[in-house]
């Protein structure tokens, strides 16, 4: 397979497959396939509900698409248009079930899919999170049954794990070194070449496709673990009553200290990676104990937050029951829309269980989204009288919010989760 001849499939639009595709289809012919046709409508228009596309390079290449018989992009929910592709990267949601467990759905279903349509010399390339060895072990197997074609022999597999930060407009897809890899050798090399054309900041070529999927789970399990340090270290500092800012900027002024922030941790990757990690683990006998115990603190975040606002209420002596809570930020992240796995419904639903009626209020997250994914309506803007404020998400619109004129009077607790409002203004911090 010549460069000429480079035909790229990418399965899934959201916010790693959008990016991906505009770039490629810089270079080679691309479709853009996802099975929710209402998001390849709104993309077809040059719309995109995520903000992670630069809209005029989305439209450029759309228009190329249509104009170009070489590069381009075009956008379809139909699976026949996969017939003619050749490179198939793979970009589906992997979330973890109720149970904490990996939720391989998706990339089975879009295995199954590619099976229907793989031909001899085809290369599919995973990007999406998975565990060492689930390429090969889960995703291969299902390539097999459905073609009937032969790994490594009749068609190959490729891992390059997905580093998109969602809402950051300055280490975007071109700029982040990408690692690759491949089912043989010469596919490693292949693939490695396909994404140097594209990434700017250059590849890493990883020695097995397992490697290249162990990378990516451990980048986001360090970070777990390093937050849920600095968590733990926030309740034992509340306990103490020193501000756990005050501590880490003390301890920052040493040239080696790592100055993680204490917070809520969500999102697609860091409140889901270490899981798959774990479940690899306990399959092979081995039952993590740091890595677990880390999700343990994370996941209690939110209600620490909860009872330490109602605690807060009680001592300014407010009925709690019946008394009304605004959340500012539903979303995992600052300045993005994405309400993948966040974790401010935890301190949502143990408020309500206290009995308190509480507001949430978010100027990025879909209200349609939330809702459906959560039970949780947001309102249009914040009212008046809240007996306490909870920064959840620190969006930029919230510093120009005045709190003097939502709280109740002096009476209002303002709690701040990010240390992102002045100091004066609230009554406590994580």
């Amino acid at each position: 397979m010549t460069a000429n001849d480079q035909k790229i499939a990418v399965i899934g639009l959201g916010y790693v497959g959008l990016p991906l595709a505009i770039e490629f289809s810089r270079k080679y012919p691309v479709l853009g396939f996802d099975i929710n046709a209402s998001r390849v409508k709104e993309l077809s228009v040059g719309d995109d509900h995520t903000n992670e596309a630069d809209i005029e390079s989305l439209k450029a290449m759309l228009l190329s698409g249509k104009t170009n018989g070489g590069s381009g992009l075009k956008v379809s929910s139909d699976e026949k248009d996969l017939a003619g592709y050749n490179i198939f990267i793979v970009t589906v949601p992997t979330p973890i079930d109720q149970f904490k467990a990996p939720d391989l759905r998706p990339l089975l279903k879009a295995s199954e899919m590619l099976g229907r349509h793989l031909k001899k010399g085809d290369i599919v390339i995973y990007e999406s999170t998975v565990y060492p060895g689930c390429t090969e072990e889960d995703c291969v197997p299902v390539l097999e049954k459905f073609s009937g074609l032969r790994f490594n022999s009749d068609f190959f597999c490729g891992y390059s794990p997905e580093r998109i930060n969602p809402g950051d407009k300055i280490n975007t897809l071109t700029k982040i070194k990408k690692v690759t890899s491949g089912s043989t050798p010469e596919i490693a090399e292949k693939v490695d070449a396909l994404y140097r054309s594209i990434i700017t900041a250059g590849t890493h070529k990883a020695p097995s496709i397992k490697v290249a999927e162990a990378s990516k789970a451990i980048e986001n399990a360090q970070r777990d673990v390093n937050i849920s340090f600095v968590n733990e270290l926030a309740l034992i500092f509340d306990r103490i009553g020193i501000d756990t800012t005050d501590v880490i900027e003390a301890a920052g002024t040493k040239w080696n200290f790592l100055k993680y922030k204490p917070g809520l941790v969500g999102g697609h990757c860091i409140g889901v990676d270490p899981y798959y990690l774990a479940h690899k683990a306990e399959s092979l006998g081995y039952h993590p104990q740091v890595i677990l115990s880390g999700r343990r603190v994370n996941d209690n975040m939110g209600m620490f937050v909860a009872n330490k606002v109602v605690k807060l209420m009680i001592k300014k002596g407010h009925k709690i029951d019946g008394a009304r809570v605004l959340i500012l930020g539903v979303t995992f992240k600052e300045n993005c829309p994405d309400v993948r796995n966040s974790r401010v419904v935890d301190i949502y639903g143990e408020l309500s269980q206290f009995g308190v009626t509480v507001d949430v209020y978010d100027p990025h997250a879909s209200k349609e989204i939330v809702h459906e994914e959560y039970g949780i309506t947001l309102c249009d803007q914040p009212g008046t009288g809240y007996d306490a404020v909870i920064l959840a998400v620190s969006h930029n619109e919230f510093l120009a919010i005045d709190f003097s004129k939502i709280t109740n009077g002096k009476n209002g607790v303002i709690f701040d989760t990010k240390s992102f409002l002045d100091r004066s203004l609230v009554d406590s911090r994580l």
